[in-house]
């Protein structure tokens, strides 16, 4: 014999119960059947919705009373032939009387007890019931119905009655050893007293009565059908990967279902267990598909979690004291409190110190609680002995469940690991000795972030998610995107990264899509976008609670450098182009880099001193390895570079400082680039990189530039280079003469820095840089003689744009 259960999503209209005879007509070719159906979708809200509305004195019940009665005529009315109606119609009717005369007495009461709303709940299954089983006579199955308020035997605690399984199962065999139909039909969830009054077995107990005859007949399966087509890694509409779990242990599917997994309800394994009958999770709108199986045993997937899932609305109370230290009785105290109240204690935890123990229980019975352990400890809290009882709420509880953790080290750290990378703040944790479950209390609101981070550490082996912000879509940040479409297979394939890009701004406009901003159309949807306020879209990044979350800046703006700190501290890692934070007051770039530490993000700045150049890097792998930097030499401005390297007095240097700017090579404002500035911050982060405490005013900057050139506006900037050729024009024929180059060289040694033009011989390693090339050279311990140099192009969109691509690689990674 088989046990089928089909939920309410399955019997929700005719059209989906005629998909329900089909299963049950071919299954029934192979074997007898017990039915067991739930009741119309939605509608047990809608009988518990009149229920209230009657009770409160409101005549809107009738209003659902009607909804109800309507959607069971229209069902029949759909699903049985016109010749067969008759009967059907007649007995809905007199069925939906019964209940509304109930209501009025409820209405006119201004009064529900849990007894009557068992009443009321219990018409969605028995209507449903009958309903398909006449839809079974209408096909000529050899079937019969059968009403399990006569099968079922519970106590008189209504809404959630415990069963008397020694009548019960007396009750099930006596029955099924008279019935010879080859498929029995039976209402779900619904059972009775002793006294013959209906009681339920909880919200979802339809399950449950599957299970509880199949348990009592010896049943081989039983399946329940549903609308999903099993049990899932994760809830899919939290996680878009989720997967379905082919097999899984009676254990991990009891864990899972306790944890909030709502595909099964969670006494329904009990039963079964006990006498290892197997359990299907089925679709009945894809029938073909495997399913899920739960037994006893399974096959190792070579994954040691099953699936990962949660409960929301939960508060910890916490009761703490140095007069519990070594003094028995205080759990005891604290357990029967609430077990007199009926609050049911989800989650214990208790420091080894004895000096504090915390409970996690449902947010809706906060103020009972609070209420009840008040009382219960007074005394200790009027003389000191303990603290007032500490109530938190906004939490949930995520869990990471399966049978081979056991005697599997590091799960644990790597949960707590993933988590904490990620920002999640862990308020309390718990694990049974099984080791079948870690359990982990966290804010309500890093609920989706938590169990995305989980799954794609646990379950994810194709790619991990990168979710990214661009502030600076300009000539480098457009390139930065370009090559991001370039290389988004290149990726997936050999890094297993994917990146989505969330976020873009300029100046103007700004866009965010969770899905991710396609790079092909990009300008056109920015367009579109709202007024860029980088405030908002601070918030806007917070808020979205991405995991693995990078925020790139590709700006030279002052407010954007200066919202890192709010970033860095939600865990949101920052990759920026822009010199302006690792430039400003030392106390910033330590924030800055503690924050990054503190908050496990990543703090990330390659392009600040040379484009695409592997410069800090190379710095800090020397650093990393015990060597220490005694000297910097470098040539740090690829403007400049260029610049001398271009300029021959045949050309005027506005010309020549104006192809650079046309080039893409100079900052937005060339003279930056002129003054040494832009070289005076490089130097300063190189020093500080080292360990130095260097400010800009400590640097000496040797300047060319002509004081009346660094006046007015950019316009005003070219027009007085032009006025000032001489001047120019005087500096490079005397260092032609000399045989020598001009070269602007930063220079760092004794934690002193320079910066200025200086005459280049032949022999010196800066001679030969042709270009927008740059030039570090790192004397070191290791180093001394021949420095470790680091040449290569030091400015351009590209270059630049690749170098903010492998930042954001690195803090993705």
């Amino acid at each position: 014999m088989q046990v089928l259960k089909f939920g309410g999503s399955s019997v929700a209209n005719a059209q989906n119960i005629k998909k329900v005879i089909g299963i049950i007509s071919e299954r029934s070719k192979r074997s007898k059947l017990v039915i067991v159906v739930s009741a119309l979708g939605g509608m047990t809200d809608i009988l518990l919705e009149a229920g209230r509305l009657a009770s409160t004195g409101n005549e809107g019940y009738r209003i659902k009373l009607k909804e109800a009665e309507t959607r069971h005529l229209e069902t029949v009315q759909a699903l049985i032939p016109v010749t067969q109606q008759s009967r059907v119609l007649s007995l809905v009717k007199t069925q939906c009387n019964e209940l509304e005369d109930i209501c009025n007495g409820i209405f006119l009461l201004k009064e529900l007890s849990p007894a009557t709303k068992d009443r009321i709940v219990s018409y969605g299954e028995l209507l449903s019931s009958q309903i398909v089983a006449a839809g079974l006579l209408a096909e000529e199955i050899d079937s019969t119905w059968k009403d399990s308020r006569e099968l079922i035997k519970t106590d008189s605690c209504f809404t959630y009655a415990a069963v008397d399984f020694t009548e019960t199962n007396k009750t099930i065999i006596a029955y099924f050893d008279t019935n010879d139909k080859q498929v029995t039909l039976v209402p779900g969830f619904i059972a009775s007293d002793s006294k013959g009054k209906t009681t339920t077995l909880g919200r979802g107990g339809s399950d449950y009565t599957a299970a509880i005859i199949a348990a009592a007949v010896d049943a081989s399966d039983v399946e329940i059908w549903t609308d999903v087509s099993g049990m899932m890694t994760a809830d899919p509409r939290l996680v878009s990967t989720a997967k379905i779990i082919p097999e899984i242990s009676y254990q991990e599917a009891m864990e899972l279902s306790h944890f909030g997994a709502k595909v099964i309800y969670p006494p329904t394994i009990q039963p079964v267990m006990k006498k290892e009958i197997r359990v299907w999770i089925k679709n009945t709108f894809a029938q073909e598909d495997y399913g899920t199986l739960i037994q006893s045993t399974t096959t190792k997937n070579g994954n040691n979690i099953r699936g990962i899932s949660s409960i929301n609305d939960i508060i910890l109370l916490s009761l703490e004291g140095s007069g519990m230290i070594g003094i028995p009785g205080f759990s005891k105290r604290l357990f029967e409190a609430l077990a007199n109240e009926k609050i049911n204690v989800i989650l214990i935890t208790q420091g080894s110190s004895e000096h504090s123990i915390c409970v996690g229980i449902e947010q809706r019975n906060a103020e009972l609680a609070k209420q009840a352990l008040d009382k219960a400890f007074s005394f200790e809290i009027e003389t000191g002995k303990v603290e007032p009882i500490v109530v938190e709420t906004e939490l949930s509880i995520i869990a990471l469940v399966g049978d081979n953790m056991k005697n599997h080290p590091g799960i644990s750290g790597k949960m707590f690991g993933a988590l904490g990378r990620n920002g999640v703040n862990v308020r309390a944790i718990a694990q049974g000795s099984s080791e079948r479950n870690i359990s982990a209390v966290i804010l309500k609101k890093d609920v989706k972030k938590a169990i995305n981070i989980l799954h794609e550490e646990f379950f994810e082996t194709t790619y991990k998610q990168l979710h990214l912000f661009i502030v600076g879509v300009g000539n480098v940040g457009s390139k930065l995107l370009s090559q991001f479409l370039q290389q988004e297979k290149y990726l997936e394939q050999h890094l297993h990264l994917k990146v989505k890009v969330v976020g873009i701004a300029n100046s103007k406009n700004m866009l965010f899509k969770d899905e991710g901003i396609d790079l092909q159309t990009w300008k056109d949807q920015l367009q579109q976008g709202e007024e860029m306020d980088i405030n908002k879209f601070v918030e806007t990044v917070q808020s979205k609670n991405f995991r693995n979350a990078v925020f790139a800046d590709v700006t030279a703006s002052h407010d954007i450098a200066h919202c890192y700190d709010r970033l860095l501290e939600k865990s949101i890692s920052v990759v920026a182009c822009n010199k302006i934070a690792c430039s400003s007051p030392f106390d910033y770039y330590k924030k800055l880099k503690d924050l990054a530490r503190e908050f496990n993000a990543q703090f990330l700045f390659e392009t600040n001193v040379g484009a695409g150049l592997p410069v800090i890097g190379s710095l800090n792998d020397l650093l990393r390895s015990g060597d220490q930097v005694t000297r910097i030499e470098a040539v740090l401005s690829g403007t400049l570079n260029f610049v001398f390297n271009n300029y021959d007095a045949t050309k005027t240097f506005a010309e020549v400082v104006k192809d650079a700017q046309d080039e893409g090579y100079t900052e937005p404002d060339p003279r930056l680039d002129l003054s040494g500035t832009d070289v005076m911050r490089k130097i300063m982060i190189l020093a500080r990189e080292t360990g130095e405490r260097l400010e800009m005013e400590h640097i000496t900057n040797n300047s060319f530039m002509p004081e009346a050139c660094m006046q007015g506006s950019v316009d005003d900037f070219y027009k007085e280079m032009a006025n000032h050729e001489e001047h120019f024009k005087a500096i490079f024929l005397k260092a032609k003469e000399a045989g020598n180059k001009l070269k602007f060289v930063a220079k760092y040694e004794n934690g002193k820095a320079s910066v200025g033009l200086q005459h280049i011989a032949p022999q010196n390693d800066l001679y030969h840089l042709y270009g927008k090339d740059n030039v570090v050279l790192f004397y070191t311990n290791r180093y001394s003689e021949q420095p470790l140099v680091v040449k290569g192009a030091g400015a351009g969109a590209e270059v630049t744009a690749s170098g903010v691509f492998a930042d954001i690689i690195r803090a993705g990674r």
